[in-house]
């Protein structure tokens, strides 16, 4: 299985230029859409969305994850094991939460570009070629080199910040919420979020907290539009108060 995890967006056209590109170098695998609208530019917010999503597909499943603002400059491209999975990607701190929050992490350097490249592009040209050879089960050792780390780390711990807003205005936190006391209150903005376990257990228009489908803090509001009605957009910060 090849994981497509992108800020591209859906109406333009280099989601079905990578699928195609797949097709040709890995055409038995299956390739799943996982998000084409990871925040623009925000590797930083990225890391963290794509660990948190991660540990729903099966092991052994291949990430092509691209939020690339340096592409085509002197950053290099990455191809990292985490927890059974492969993940191709840029150097530029994507991966990063992934490799700190995993033991068995390994990492390598991407060292290879194709006789014709686009240097707006590597996501078809480069990491495509990468993952599909890694989903054949031929591991393009001729084309690596073992690294002891990342170039660009980011720090592995809870991002208290919006991450992520849905097309529902509902927005998903860095913060895990494992572990955190339904009776925690969340504060962004100047407004209050007291915890419910889902929706429908709240009235109407009323704003909480919920531990979402990947284990994140996340924003709603029954029947409403958490972002618009309480001002969130990405990069909120957002502070858990715990009770005494």
């Amino acid at each position: 299985m090849i994981v497509l995890f992108t800020d591209y967006g859906i109406h333009d056209p280099y989601v079905g230029q990578l699928k195609a590109r797949l097709a040709i170098e890995a055409p038995t695998q299956l390739v799943v859409d996982l998000l084409h609208a990871a925040p623009d530019f925000n590797a930083h917010a990225g890391a963290h969305l794509l660990a948190a999503f991660a540990s729903t597909f099966p092991p052994g499943s291949v990430f092509v994850a691209v939020v690339d603002p340096g592409v085509g400059t002197a950053r290099q491209g990455v191809v990292v094991m985490a927890d059974g999975r492969w993940f191709v990607a840029p150097d530029n701190g994507l991966t990063s939460v992934l490799v700190a929050r995993h033991a068995d992490s390994k990492v390598w350097r991407i060292d290879w570009l194709p006789e014709t490249v686009s240097s707006t592009f590597h996501g078809r040209d480069v990491f495509a070629v990468i993952a599909a050879e890694i989903a054949r089960g031929e591991f393009p050792t001729s084309k690596l080199s073992a690294r002891e780390s990342l170039e660009v780390v980011f720090d592995a711990g809870e991002l208290a910040r919006v991450i992520y807003i849905d097309h529902f205005g509902n927005a998903f936190t860095g913060i895990r919420a494992q572990g955190l006391p339904v009776t925690s209150r969340a504060i962004v903005n100047h407004h209050e979020f007291s915890h419910a376990a889902t929706f429908g257990l709240c009235d109407k228009g009323k704003g909480f907290w919920f531990s979402n489908s990947i284990g994140l803090l996340e924003l709603a509001v029954n029947r409403g539009h958490a972002a618009s009605q309480f001002g969130l957009v990405l990069g909120s910060a957002v502070q858990v108060l715990r009770p005494h």
